[in-house]
């Protein structure tokens, strides 16, 4: 499906969602990968300006788990205990955080996954994590010309990272002179995992031309890797849109894109799924936010992270 049709179905399902009511929710409690991450910090601002619009009283504890399944499991241990009304869970691990999700589901929290899936949660909100894949892997391989070797970076397992290079592949299945190879590393969406696993990758595929990395800050490290050993003609595509991949857009050098999420969207529309699901309306339990690819042609044309929607399409 064209991304055009995801956006304009996506806009339609938040646009058409029903409004959502305070439902008691007096306390709030966020978990996300790393909040040192803008991110993060953007997604927890969306959060805590929807509940404020829905309760002016309400409480809401922002915690970071530093990508460290055991910190998170720890944080949402205390959530419990707190009593909190609503857990927004960016999960470090979709599938190991479901015995506490369970827990807190029990004792009557609800439970809403952000930006990745989670085992077991109320509903979710997320990009459309395939598409950005989609889209970026595509426009590498045009840049490519439909020919060379392109390294698939990986990254924390968590489904995010999977829908990503699930529809990278789905894309170059269009290109069959790309040699599309994953390198099986997890780089931990760090700037130093990405220039590690770029380091290994070009050990294993010397004549590699371009490099998928799951995220801005694995490219950025990536970026650095590539320049080091002389390869300054790779290319480079990776997901968020963040502040960082907008400076590099700036320059001249080798990250020629991104698939932009709206972080502060999803904390927004995470608060407002978790009022619905607390007042019985269960009619949506998924919200997908739509995403759009940011190069330097279309840089002009975007507005950020804190935009209510991903403000550059696909050129």
């Amino acid at each position: 499906m064209p991304a055009s049709r995801i956006s304009f179905l996506s806009l339609a399902l938040l646009a058409s969602s029903a409004p959502a009511t305070a439902a008691n929710l007096s306390r709030i409690g966020i978990s996300v990968g790393a909040l040192d991450n803008p991110f993060y910090q953007a997604l927890a601002r969306g959060a805590v300006q929807a509940a404020h619009r829905l309760n002016p009283a309400v409480r809401v504890t922002s915690q970071s788990a530093n990508f460290t399944l055991e910190q998170q499991q720890e944080q949402l241990r205390r959530l419990i205990a707190q009593k909190v009304d609503l857990i927004l869970l960016g999960a470090v691990d979709s599938r190991a955080v479901a015995p506490l999700v369970r827990q807190a589901r029990a004792a009557g929290i609800t439970v809403v996954a952000v930006d990745v899936d989670a085992a077991d949660v109320d509903g979710t909100v997320k990009s459309d994590n395939r598409q950005a894949g989609e889209i970026v892997c595509r426009y590498l391989a045009q840049r490519l010309n439909g020919r060379g070797t392109l390294v698939v970076q990986g990254g924390p397992p968590i489904t995010s990272v999977s829908d990503r290079a699930a529809g990278c592949h789905a894309a170059l299945a269009a290109f069959p002179r790309i040699h599309a190879v994953d390198d099986g590393i997890n780089a931990q969406g760090s700037s130093l995992g990405g220039q590690r696993a770029m380091q290994q990758a070009l050990l294993r595929w010397p004549d590699l031309a371009a490099v998928f990395a799951i995220n801005d800050r694995q490219a950025l490290g990536a970026e650095k890797a590539l320049r080091a050993a002389g390869r300054k003609q790779a290319l480079i595509g990776s997901v968020d849109g963040s502040p960082d991949i907008e400076r590099a857009l700036k320059l001249s050098g080798q990250i020629v894109a991104s698939a932009s999420q709206s972080p502060y969207l999803i904390g927004r529309e995470a608060v407002k799924l978790g009022a619905r699901l607390r007042d019985g309306d269960a009619t949506t339990r998924q919200v997908t936010v739509p995403v759009g690819l940011v190069t330097r042609d279309n840089l002009s044309r975007y507005q950020g992270w804190q935009a209510a929607m991903p403000s550059a399409a696909q050129p």
